[in-house]
């Protein structure tokens, strides 16, 4: 290969790479792919779907199975190993499921957005809901956490994770709480216009309100 056609190639390779934006999506094992190959897990999904509508993304997996917010938080540095642009954040489901305390549940969120903030990087934030068995006290107090940090932090809010696919058989696998293929599919086409919105640096009015 002539030098000269070498050297535009490799500019436009380091060009290329530099457009490239990586979306971190910090999790549990509903990011982690929990029961599905490594290719239908979210994050996957999320890719693919976003490549297919024109963005140039790479999208890291940063979930890890059984992790309660407190573990997201403990682990969040080394996450940030790839230099991220944007983050999704998803946890809490670990802590609804273990009746953890929603208020450790907020602080440790919270602590995950101010230093992802710190670091330049912009944030979608999932909400999650709580068991219907813990009772309506500590739903209500659990459910409130993820607007509340949101309207706080004036970050991207999508108000529920698992919305469309939470309790319906023909989306989940048998354990009725990891979505399966489909079940992710489905998350995904339901949260792509928040991603568009998170890449395009926009927070319509509205967003980080209580439905």
């Amino acid at each position: 290969m002539p030098i000269v056609l070498f050297f535009i190639l490799s500019i436009a390779t380091a060009v290329q790479a530099t457009d490239l934006k990586k979306i971190l999506v910090l999790g549990d094992s509903l990011t982690a792919g929990y029961g599905l190959p490594a290719d239908k897990a979210f994050p996957a999904l999320l890719q693919k779907k976003l490549v297919a509508e024109g963005f140039k993304v790479k999208v890291l997996n940063g979930g890890v199975s059984g992790d309660t917010s407190a573990g997201g938080r403990a682990r969040l540095e080394w996450t940030l190993a790839d230099k991220p642009e944007f983050a999704i954040i998803e946890l809490g489901a670990n802590d609804g499921l273990r009746g953890l305390d929603p208020l450790a549940m907020q602080d440790n969120i919270e602590n995950i957005i101010v230093r992802l903030k710190a670091a330049d990087v912009k944030i979608l934030l999932t909400g999650m809901r709580a068991p219907p068995n813990l009772g309506p006290e500590y739903g209500k107090i659990f459910n409130r956490v993820f607007h509340a940090l949101a309207e706080k932090h004036e970050v991207l809010l999508y108000p529920f994770f698992l919305q469309g696919v939470a309790a319906k058989p023909a989306l989940n696998q048998d354990d009725g709480i990891h979505p399966n293929s489909r079940g992710v599919a489905e998350i995904v086409d339901r949260i792509v216009p928040y991603v568009v919105l998170l890449l395009q640096g926009r927070i319509p009015q509205g967003v980080t309100k209580r439905d």
